[in-house]
């Protein structure tokens, strides 16, 4: 299994942005595809982006559609998350996670094999 550690989470005002990171361990980061999700407080874990091992597809949450980007640099084994345009409701505790082969869809937990420890993300009105 890859390691994974997130950073980059924070306090924003809305309207604000921030940039997630995933820094993962081992050689075959490559081979994993990756995906965020995120955990607001009395709510269930959702899922919030995907991208496949050679980035050649992008999935996203229709909340967050047209204003968060996923994006990977192989060679830094990282996965980041571009998160503009921030909503108060986008508050929560957001997880990296990596899928070693594919499950018939990344929008499930079920789908990926490790996951990070969280980064939190708080934005203010």
């Amino acid at each position: 299994q890859v390691q994974l550690v997130e950073s980059g989470g924070g306090l924003v005002q809305a309207g604000g942005s921030l940039r997630l990171s995933c820094a993962a361990s081992g050689r075959t980061f490559s081979s994993y595809a990756m995906g965020w999700f995120r955990q607001a407080p009395g709510k269930e874990r959702e899922f919030v982006a995907a991208i496949t091992m050679s980035a050649n597809r992008l999935y996203y949450a229709d909340s967050v559609k047209g204003r968060f980007t996923i994006s990977r640099d192989n060679a830094k084994n990282t996965v980041y998350l571009q998160m503009n345009s921030l909503k108060p409701e986008d508050t929560a505790v957001y997880y990296c996670a990596a899928s070693s082969y594919y499950r018939g869809s990344y929008y499930y937990q079920n789908s990926y094999d490790s996951w990070g420890q969280g980064t939190q993300v708080t934005v203010s009105s």
